[in-house]
């Protein structure tokens, strides 16, 4: 069953702005899922954008090959699970994982 792709933004009291993201991630949004990314870290203060995955029950490759490209100007947060994942790939590398249990 596919669990549809959910996008809610927050500004945390410290001025963090958040994209906290739900459900799947795959190739049939993940342009929408793009577009997020953009949108909201265009409207960060700081340049860089918090992205809170520890609801995302599932990404394909479409949707870790959104975030190489903004990867510089992202902190993830992410379940350990995905943590794992997003560390085999490289993203710990480019960019600032942390992990969070839901």
């Amino acid at each position: 069953m596919n669990t549809a792709l959910t996008l809610a933004t927050e500004r945390r009291p410290d001025g963090t702005l958040v994209l906290a993201v739900t459900g799947e991630i795959d190739m049939s949004n993940a342009a929408t899922f793009a577009a997020a990314l953009a949108d909201t870290r265009r409207d960060t203060d700081s340049g860089t954008l918090t992205v809170d995955l520890t609801q995302v029950e599932y990404i394909d490759s479409a949707g870790l090959a959104i975030l190489f490209p903004y990867a510089e100007h992202l902190r993830l947060i992410a379940s350990p699970l995905l943590a794992t994942l997003l560390r085999v790939v490289g993203l710990d590398d480019v960019t600032t994982i942390r992990e969070q249990t839901q």
